[in-house]
C-alpha cells in the first residue's frame, strides 16, 4: 500500500510558472477553472504493503474556493490523502484546457450524465423489486388474521430494528467503499425478502392460530428477524442512492443538474410504485397470495445479478467516482480499518460513535427540514403502506380496486414532480416546500372529517375517502422533491450517509410510535382513531416548516 507522506510536497503541473509558498492554499481567480493534476512522490505505509498498481488524483474545481480535503481512489487503486500538514504549492493557468467532456463544464448539467443514465436504470430495476414486494407482503400476512395485530407487529419491529441500528449502519457505510457497501446491501436484502417470503407461505399453510400464541409461533420470530433485516438493507440502500450516489453523480454544487436527478429518481420510484401495484392487482386477482410471495422472491433473486452489474457500469463510467470511500481515508486509518470487523472494539466503541453522530445530526443547519419530514412519518394511516392496505383489505375491497388506489397515489404523485420545478421558480426551495405541506394537510384534514362523519363502507363515503388520499400526494411527493434538496445541500458529502441514516432512524421511531398504536389497537374498528392521528402530524409539519420560514425570513 503506497500513500503520500506527510512531509512529500504536492506540485499542481498546470502551463503557469508561478507559484505560492504560503502554508495556506491561495484563492483561485474565476478564470482559474482548470483541472489540478497532482503529482507526487510515494512512500511505503508500511513494509508489508505490495500493492504495485499507480496512483494519479484529479479534481475538478467549480468554484473560487479550493477544495478542501478530498480523497480519491482512482482506477488503479492507489490511496491519496490531502490533510492540512501537506504543504499544497499552486500553479495557476487560466488556459489550460479541461480533460472533461465538454457536455459536463456547464454548471446546467450534471458532472456524470451517461453513468447518471445507467443509475436511473439501476434504481428501476431495485425499485421494481421493491415495490412489488412491500405490496405483496402485507396483503399476504394481513390474510393471516381478521385484524390489525400480524401487520403491525411486523412493521413495529422493523422500524424498532431501524431506530436501534440505523446510526450505526450509516457510520459503517461511510466507512466502507460505496460499491462494496452497495452490492453487500444488495445480497443483504434479496437473502432477508427470500426468507421471509419462505415464512409466510409456511403460515399460510399452517392450521389456523390466535392472536395471543402469534408471538410463539417459531416461523413469525424468524419472519420478524427476516424482515428487520430487510427494512434495514432497505435504509441503507434508499440513502446510498438518494442522499450519496446521486450527488456525487450530478455534482453537489450544479444545483440544476443536481434538481432535475432528483425530480428524476422520483419520477422512477413513483413509475415503479404505479407499475408494482397493478402488476400486484394483477397477480393477486388471478393466481391469489401464494403465487404473489412466489413471484416477488423470484423477482428479487434475478434482479440481484443485474443490479451489481449495472453497479459496476456506474462506476466505469463515472471514471471511479463511486468506487472511492466516503469518508477521507489516510494511512493510518486506513490500515486500522479491521476494527469494523472487531466485536469487542464495535461493543467498546460503538456507543461513543453514536452519540458522536447524533450530535453531528443536531446540528444541522437545515435541522428544521428534516424535522418536518419526521413529523411527516407520522402519518402511517393516511398513505399507501402496509396498514392502510390491510385497512382496506378488512374493508372487502378487490383486488383491482386495491391496485387502482396505489396505482393513483403513484401517479399523481409521479405528476407532482413535474409541477414542483414550477413551484420552486414562482416562490422560491423554501416557501415551495410550504406550499407542498399545505397541498398535503388539506385534503388529508377533510379525509379524517369523512371518515367520521359517515360510516366507511364500499361505496360512495369510501370513494370518496379514497380520492381525498390520492389527491394529498401531490402534496406529499412535492415536499418530498423539494425537502430532499434542502437536506442534500445543507449535508457535506462525507456525512451524507451517516445524516440520511440518523434522520431515518428518527423517521422510524415516529412510526414506530404509531406501529404500536396499531398493535394496542389490534381491531380494525379503531383505526379513525389512527387516521386522525395521522392528519395531525401532518399538521404539526406544516404548521413547523412555517414558522421555521417565517423566522428565517425574519
Amino acid at each position: 500500500m503506497l500513500c503520500i507522506g506527510a512531509s512529500s510536497p504536492l506540485f499542481l503541473s498546470l502551463h503557469s510558472p508561478s507559484t505560492s509558498t504560503s502554508s495556506a492554499p491561495p484563492r483561485l481567480t474565476s478564470r482559474s477553472r482548470s483541472p489540478l493534476l497532482i503529482n507526487t512522490r510515494y512512500k511505503h505505509c508500511s513494509p508489508a504493503s505490495s500493492s504495485h498498481v499507480g496512483l494519479e488524483q484529479q479534481q475538478y474545481q467549480e468554484d473560487e474556493d479550493v477544495v478542501q480535503s478530498v480523497q480519491l481512489i482512482s482506477s488503479h487503486g492507489y490511496l491519496l490523502t490531502s490533510h492540512d500538514e501537506l504543504a499544497l504549492q499552486l500553479l495557476k493557468d487560466a488556459d489550460a484546457d479541461s480533460p472533461l467532456p465538454k457536455e459536463i463544464n456547464g454548471v446546467d448539467e450534471p458532472a456524470h450524465p451517461s453513468a447518471l443514465f445507467v443509475f436511473y436504470v439501476s434504481c428501476f430495476v431495485g425499485n421494481i423489486k421493491e415495490k412489488l414486494w412491500n405490496f405483496t407482503w402485507p396483503c399476504a400476512i394481513a390474510m393471516l388474521h381478521p385484524s390489525l395485530m400480524p401487520v403491525a407487529c411486523v412493521s413495529f419491529f422493523s422500524k424498532l430494528a431501524i431506530f436501534v441500528s440505523g446510526p450505526l449502519i450509516g457510520n459503517l457505510m461511510d466507512s466502507f467503499p460505496r460499491m462494496h457497501s452497495y452490492n453487500f446491501l444488495n445480497q443483504a436484502k434479496t437473502a432477508a425478502q427470500v426468507i421471509s417470503g419462505i415464512m409466510i407461505l409456511h403460515a399460510l399453510s399452517a392450521p389456523d392460530f390466535s392472536v395471543s400464541s402469534l408471538q410463539t409461533q417459531t416461523w413469525f420470530v424468524v419472519l420478524l428477524l427476516a424482515m428487520s433485516a430487510d427494512k434495514l438493507a432497505s435504509l441503507a440502500l434508499d440513502v446510498s442512492v438518494e442522499r450519496d450516489w446521486v450527488v456525487m453523480l450530478a455534482g453537489a454544487k450544479r444545483e440544476i443538474g443536481l434538481a432535475q436527478a432528483n425530480a428524476t429518481l422520483s419520477r422512477v420510484d413513483l413509475l415503479c410504485e404505479t407499475g408494482g401495484a397493478w402488476l400486484f392487482a394483477v397477480l393477486l386477482s388471478k393466481y391469489g397470495h401464494v403465487m404473489c410471495i412466489k413471484f416477488a422472491c423470484v423477482i428479487s433473486v434475478c434482479t440481484l445479478p443485474l443490479l451489481m452489474l449495472l453497479s459496476r457500469v456506474v462506476d466505469h463510467l463515472s471514471l471511479g467516482v463511486v468506487g472511492q470511500f466516503t469518508l477521507p481515508q489516510s494511512c493510518e486509518n486506513f490500515h486500522s480499518f479491521d476494527w469494523q470487523l472487531n466485536p469487542k472494539k464495535i461493543v467498546k466503541d460503538g456507543w461513543m460513535a453514536i452519540k458522536r453522530d447524533w450530535n453531528e445530526y443536531v446540528n444541522l443547519p437545515v435541522l428544521p427540514a428534516s424535522v418536518t419530514y419526521v413529523l411527516l412519518c407520522f402519518n402511517t394511516a393516511l398513505s399507501p403502506g402496509s396498514l392502510m392496505t390491510t385497512f382496506l383489505i378488512h374493508q372487502g375491497l378487490s383486488p383491482y380496486m386495491l391496485g387502482l388506489f396505489s396505482g393513483s397515489s403513484a401517479m399523481l404523485g409521479f405528476l407532482s414532480t413535474f409541477a414542483s420545478a414550477s413551484i420552486v421558480k414562482r416562490f422560491g426551495i423554501f416557501k415551495a416546500g410550504a406550499v407542498g405541506l399545505l397541498s398535503q394537510a388539506l385534503p388529508l384534514i377533510t379525509a379524517v372529517l369523512v371518515y367520521w362523519t359517515e360510516p366507511i363502507l364500499p361505496g360512495t363515503a369510501l370513494a370518496s375517502f379514497l380520492a381525498l388520499i390520492v389527491l394529498s400526494r401531490w402534496g406529499q411527493m412535492s415536499y418530498s422533491v423539494i425537502g430532499l434538496q434542502i437536506i442534500q445541500t445543507g449535508v457535506h458529502p462525507s456525512k451524507a450517509n451517516l445524516i440520511g441514516t440518523i434522520e431515518n432512524s428518527v423517521a422510524s421511531l415516529a412510526e414506530l410510535v404509531m406501529m404500536g398504536l396499531a398493535v394496542l389497537a389490534c381491531d380494525v374498528s379503531h383505526y379513525g382513531l389512527l387516521a386522525a392521528l395521522s392528519a395531525c402530524s401532518v399538521v404539526a409539519a406544516t404548521l413547523f416548516y412555517c414558522h421555521w420560514l417565517a423566522r428565517t425570513n425574519d
